[in-house]
């Protein structure tokens, strides 16, 4: 037995991942906190509510971190740690005293890079080739506070959103279980973070997946696989209806001479050339469902539809 007890704050893969890390070491959990679920967005990750109270443990989802009924439960529980495990609120300074021994976070980027909401997201809009999960004390500042570990994992040129999570989880899981013994002890390493200008990136809206065609191509690209399904989308319009753009991959081999936007067919497959360079599209849907490529293909090889 660990001896040590923590509270946990989570959501998400991530959070199902690390609290069960944290019941691996033996660490007694009585109490995690955890969100609502939105009805307008699709839950395609793990319940950490529902885990929890597999393993028995209290669950409550309070309306704000705040609340002075959780304060005054923290306190009666008198955890030597909390965690948060992507909670999607920020922490107060009288909940974070609430932890003897101190108060940690783990962030879904490699930090100082992407403090803020949606880090793997943006990291893939900006093209990143790496991102990671990092291990950090908390403080009263999002995502500010001294470093204890962090992994990093590879983002590929035609990685999604939901591939990049899965890897980043995994390596979530990799920096707890490595660093548990540390803070158990209290021997943990400490490494101060610096902040750094322009690393703090706000929450994503759907409208954020418009596409514009004057972009290059890998700029498109990036956007595409940042906002895939099972996030909103990447979306245009198409003879005046919403066509989302769920998968595309650069073709560096093909040229565009007339340097119009448009989308074209050739030989059965499905090309959109951009602002500078082309993408093969691989999957697309309307509001109907998928679409069918190889006839939309046949349709723009006669008539390319120009792009705004």
């Amino acid at each position: 037995m660990s001896g040590a007890r923590a509270v946990v704050f989570g959501y998400h893969d991530v959070g199902v991942r690390c609290l069960q890390a944290l019941l691996s070491a033996r660490v007694e959990v009585p109490l995690v906190v955890t969100v609502a679920d939105d009805p307008l967005e699709n839950r395609w990750f793990a319940s950490v509510a529902e885990v929890a109270r597999g393993y028995g443990i209290e669950v409550i989802v309070p309306e704000r971190p705040e609340a002075t009924c959780l304060v005054e439960r923290l306190a009666t529980l008198a955890p030597d740690f909390l965690f948060s495990f992507y909670y999607r609120a920020l922490l107060p300074a009288d909940v974070l005293g609430c932890a003897r021994r101190g108060a940690f976070n783990m962030h879904g980027s490699l930090l100082p890079k992407y403090r803020g909401r949606a880090p793997v997201n943006w990291a893939i809009v900006n093209g990143e080739r790496e991102t990671g999960a990092t291990l950090h004390e908390m403080v009263a500042r999002a995502d500010a506070g001294d470093i204890v570990d962090q992994m990093a994992v590879p983002i590929l040129a035609d990685d999604d959103a939901r591939e990049v999570y899965a890897k980043v989880t995994v390596a979530a899981e990799i920096v707890l279980v490595r660093s548990l013994p540390g803070l158990l002890a209290g021997t943990a390493p400490r490494r101060a973070q610096p902040i750094v200008a322009g690393q703090y990136f706000g929450r994503r809206r759907p409208e954020d997946g418009r596409i514009d065609w004057n972009w290059p191509a890998e700029r498109i690209h990036n956007l595409v696989r940042a906002v895939a399904p099972p996030f909103p989308g990447a979306f245009t319009e198409i003879d005046h209806q919403r066509v989302w753009i769920h998968r595309t991959r650069v073709e560096s081999s093909r040229r565009d001479a007339t340097g119009t936007p448009r989308l074209y067919g050739c030989d059965g497959v499905c090309y959109a050339a951009c602002g500078q360079g082309t993408l093969r599209i691989l999957a697309a849907a309307d509001q109907r469902g998928p679409l069918d490529l190889a006839h939309l293909a046949r349709q723009w090889e006669a008539r390319p539809q120009r792009l705004a």
